[in-house]
């Protein structure tokens, strides 16, 4: 029997497990943030932290995150006074984004709990499981 000839089982299933991990990492990452941050905000504050100033879509490439995602999230860690805005001086067209002092603090604050979070979602596996469950999401993403 050809292996597409088996029986469809959802437990078995790479999309399924892989929506419950996902499931189970968010419910995590909700209990232990700071203030309310979600974990595409945090996404996104990081990778804003390793650029330096960037311009929306290019942060959204960084950030892996569509169009309107990632205009949602920059316009909700403006409105919490995470980062700021200003023209970039090359083109007046664009718009560069940078942290504020208050971003750069909540994510120094939030760097811990990111470890904390990642020590919470892999605790169920071994240190070996958890090195090549790194390894298999890098190569599959």
């Amino acid at each position: 029997m050809a292996e597409h000839d088996s029986p469809y089982v959802l437990d078995g299933q790479v999309g399924y497990l892989m929506r419950l991990a996902t499931q189970r990492h968010a419910a995590i990452f909700q209990s232990l943030t700071l203030e309310g941050l979600t974990a595409m905000q945090f996404a996104a504050l990081v990778r804003i932290a390793e650029q330096g100033k960037c311009s929306q879509n290019h942060l959204g490439r960084l950030a892996a995150m569509d169009v309107a995602t990632i205009k949602g999230v920059v316009d909700r860690l403006r409105a919490k006074g995470l980062t700021v805005t200003e023209p970039d001086p090359n083109d007046k067209r664009r718009t560069l984004i940078s942290l504020s002092a208050s971003g750069q603090a909540l994510l120094e604050r939030m760097y811990d709990r990111g470890h904390e979070i990642t020590e919470a979602t892999l605790a169920p596996l071994t240190p070996e499981e958890r090195t090549a469950l790194v390894a298999i999401l890098r190569k599959i993403t």
